[in-house]
């Protein structure tokens, strides 16, 4: 297991050395309240340093993709999991449930205590929509294509690590809202999204390579949302000739995120 955690939490490291420290500004609830839930939002901040940020989320899904060919990384699995198997051989664990969302939850709370993140309430929340549309696109389409055993048996959809994915998908959404804030709130996001990839192999859900590839999926998916989501709300909310606009809205409703399309014609 320590093995695991010291592996895991180096991408919190990776991903978190490049962010600096400054003040955090706060301001009080009900300011909060009234600045992003009723006034309309004016500018989205783009994914910097565009061609760089790609390269450690590539990395991870490369290093997951390339146990299906490459042994030594194969066995390195099947390592992890007998080394889990003999040393925790009763471990089992819901908190990683939990844990998959909690980087996602602290944005929101942060901003509600007064800590002003990167983008406004609308954006942040179709950013999040569209992160989490990409990240589950992706990982659920790979899972039936790659067809990997679960290391319990429990079925065929193995790889990559959904938990995990969502994890990371949350880690980056707080790193990328309030990085400019402090390196801890993304080291915080991190830490919790490694130690829930740590969980899915400590429950033999996953293999060690299955977590990897999970947080580059989510790694790159909030990545891919923020330089592309810009793009988008320009064309839906640019006036035309005509003078009509469109408006992109965030949605949540049984359970299920979503957007709507509103639109003058």
């Amino acid at each position: 297991m320590k093995k695991i955690l010291l592996a895991l939490f180096c991408l919190i490291s990776v991903e978190a050395g490049a962010q600096q420290i400054v003040d955090t500004s706060r301001r009080n609830l009900g300011d909060t309240i009234k600045k992003d839930l009723f006034t309309a939002p004016d500018t989205v901040k783009h994914l910097h340093s565009k061609a760089a940020a790609f390269v450690v989320p590539a990395a991870l899904i490369g290093y997951g993709a390339l146990s299906f060919a490459v042994h030594p990384i194969r066995r390195f699995d099947y390592f992890i999991h007998d080394n889990v198997t003999e040393h925790y051989p009763t471990f089992h664990s819901v908190l990683e449930s939990y844990f998959q969302f909690s980087p996602i939850a602290a944005v929101y709370v942060l901003n509600l205590a007064g800590v002003e993140g990167k983008n406004r309430f609308v954006d942040r929340s179709a950013l999040l929509v569209l992160s989490y549309g990409i990240m589950a696109g992706t990982t659920t389409i790979t899972k039936h294509q790659t067809h990997r055993l679960r290391p319990n048996n429990g079925n065929y959809l193995s790889f990559p690590s959904g938990h995990t994915a969502t994890a990371f998908t949350g880690a980056e959404f707080l790193a990328q809202e309030y990085s400019e804030k402090s390196v801890w709130y993304g080291v915080a996001g991190y830490t919790v999204a490694a130690a829930t990839g740590v969980f899915r192999i400590g429950n033999r859900d996953h293999w060690f390579s299955d977590t990897v590839a999970g947080a580059g999926y989510g790694i790159l998916s909030t990545k891919l949302s923020y330089l592309i989501y810009p793009y988008i709300r320009d064309f839906l909310t640019h006036k035309g000739k005509s003078g009509k606009t469109a408006m992109l809205m965030p949605t949540y409703q049984d359970g299920t995120p979503g957007l709507y399309l509103t639109m003058q014609l």
